[in-house]
């Protein structure tokens, strides 16, 4: 019965089949063997985004090898092991990570990802790849070993989109923060996600012990050119010539990521026990979708990813782009202009008929054009999907979610563009909108009167220019050089920016929104 039931059958009939407290004796468990699972990858920040994307992949590919997993759509198996090798050991560099640890270890580091489908279908999987979890601050030297073993050959990072202590503007690393500054003068007791892996790295070029590779999976054009640029950069604070070792001998694959994960909720875990009869004390929620493109450079080895629906590529630039100034660029979109209109979830602002016209109006006049071709992907069918995608009420993705970080977020999924089309000669008047309406927002009241919450690294910031611009300082939000470099200076920019933020105190979001989706001026 094991064998024939899918995760939505035992989410529809496992109460009279299979009665379970124990994630362990799930029938939806792995059946490869757990205990025979090897450290290949020590990711840091193991927050839900991996466990619904890396931690799954490495799951199906286990399962699979282990003559259990779906085959469908996948490449077929090869011979060559159980990739029982190739295990997750997650490390936690916050106190706050703590409860992650709890969590996991509570449970043997199993958990439940929730598959949720627009029309309320369930499909529960409980995913084994990871098998370890360290707290660093409880114990650096453990951490440090573990990253030192040759066993491990890849060390993987979400730690967000601002996490990586570069500047948005000059691309280049910020060596007086405080954790740089601690990690270059006490390279042996690190406090950063960088300094472990440079001293790590350290660690194993004295030893005689091959680099292990560094893959970004976060968020960030570039990212393994970013995450190269951190982690050369803090070498270089304490040894220049370890600095130059690594740049010559680290590879830092670059990759696209994709899978909306919004957080988990008390409702959520109530779900799962009422469902299931399983407790899960975090379980993982996603939408059905996901892709993964990778620069195919590991030296050290890597999964065989493709097995399980991995794209492995050459130039992951395209695949990046057009997730970054497509999906993420509309999610920031969403959350803006939603945000003033006073809605919650995203899929109320998909749903919306001027949002939505607004936001592929925004694409298809601006973004696109900054686009490179993308090998085997449709652009007209993949801008559709998003839209089946966002419009997933199963998923309830807050709007609150996609605008933290706005800060970091809006120069890497829409600043990016707008500089594209300013240089290009191209048109700019959507992409201004959209920071008139964040730049509104910020002043922290919605049109119905309602608190706008905001969680930004840079609200202490940020927020004094928002009252600026609500005092008669039309262009202080944008001033801020952190944020948007030399923008404010751009004349064909500070106008559009101060004509959109003048339209949209005296006509609204909404009548702004339909105007700018029927505009063909370009400006």
């Amino acid at each position: 019965m094991k064998a024939e039931l899918t995760g939505s059958d035992w989410w529809q009939h496992g109460k009279d089949l299979f009665l379970t407290t124990s994630l362990t004796e799930s029938p939806l468990a792995p059946d490869y063997d757990r205990s025979a699972m090897i450290t290949g990858i020590v990711h840091i920040g193991v927050g839900g985004f991996h466990r619904a994307h890396e931690a799954v992949y490495l799951d199906r590919l286990m399962r699979r090898r282990a003559g259990a997993g779906p085959r469908d759509g996948a490449e077929p198996i090869k011979p060559g092991g159980s990739c029982l090798e190739w295990g997750i050991c997650g490390v936690g560099l916050l106190p706050g990570d703590a409860r992650m640890r709890d969590a996991l270890e509570s449970q043997g580091h199993l958990y439940t990802l929730i598959r949720k489908h627009p029309g309320g279908l369930r499909d529960p999987v409980v995913i084994g790849s990871i098998h370890d979890y360290r707290l660093a601050p409880d114990d650096p030297e453990a951490v440090l070993a573990l990253m030192s073993r040759p066993t491990t050959r890849i060390v993987s990072l979400t730690i967000t989109e601002g996490g990586y202590n570069v500047d948005d503007v000059t691309g280049e690393f910020r060596t007086f923060s405080p954790g740089a500054v601690h990690d270059a003068t006490h390279p042996g007791e690190p406090t950063t996600a960088f300094g472990y892996i440079v001293e790590a790295l350290r660690r194993r070029r004295a030893d005689g012990t091959p680099p292990f590779t560094v893959m970004s999976c976060d968020n960030l054009p570039g990212n393994g050119k970013v995450a190269r640029t951190a982690v050369v950069s803090q070498a270089a604070m304490s040894d220049p010539e370890l600095a130059d070792w690594i740049d010559g001998s680290v590879a830092f694959p670059s990759c696209m990521v994709d899978r909306i994960t919004p957080q988990t909720t008390l409702a959520d875990i109530d779900e799962l026990r009422r469902g299931l009869d399983i407790e899960d004390a975090w379980p993982v929620v996603c939408e059905p979708f996901t892709q993964w493109v990778i620069e195919d450079d590991f030296p050290a080895g890597r999964p065989p990813w493709e097995e399980v629906g991995v794209q492995m590529v050459d130039d992951v630039v395209p695949y990046e782009l057009m997730k970054l100034r497509l999906l993420n660029a509309s999610h920031q979109g969403l959350a803006h202009w939603g945000r003033l209109l006073g809605m919650e979830y995203a899929h109320e602002a998909a749903a919306d008929a001027d949002i939505a016209t607004w936001v592929r109006a925004y694409l298809e006049r601006e973004a696109r054009a900054t686009l490179r071709s993308v090998p085997g992907i449709d652009l007209d069918e993949y801008v559709d999907t998003l839209f089946w995608r966002f419009t997933n009420e199963a998923i309830a993705d807050t709007l609150f979610r996609l605008a933290q970080d706005a800060s970091s977020r809006m120069p890497k999924f829409v600043l990016g563009t707008v500089r594209d089309n300013l240089t290009a000669g191209g048109p700019i008047r959507l992409g201004a909108a959209m920071v008139a309406a964040w730049a509104l927002g910020e002043e922290g009241v919605d049109e119905n009167g309602e608190e706008i919450v905001i969680d930004d690294p840079l609200a202490e910031e940020l927020l004094p220019l928002a009252a600026a611009q609500k005092a008669g300082h039309e262009t202080a939000f944008i001033s801020h050089e952190g944020v948007f470099g030399d923008l404010a200076t751009d004349e064909r920019f500070r106008r559009a920016f101060v004509e959109e933020l003048d339209a949209l105190r005296r006509d609204g979001a909404r009548e702004r929104l339909q105007a700018l989706a029927g505009h063909t001026r370009v400006a």
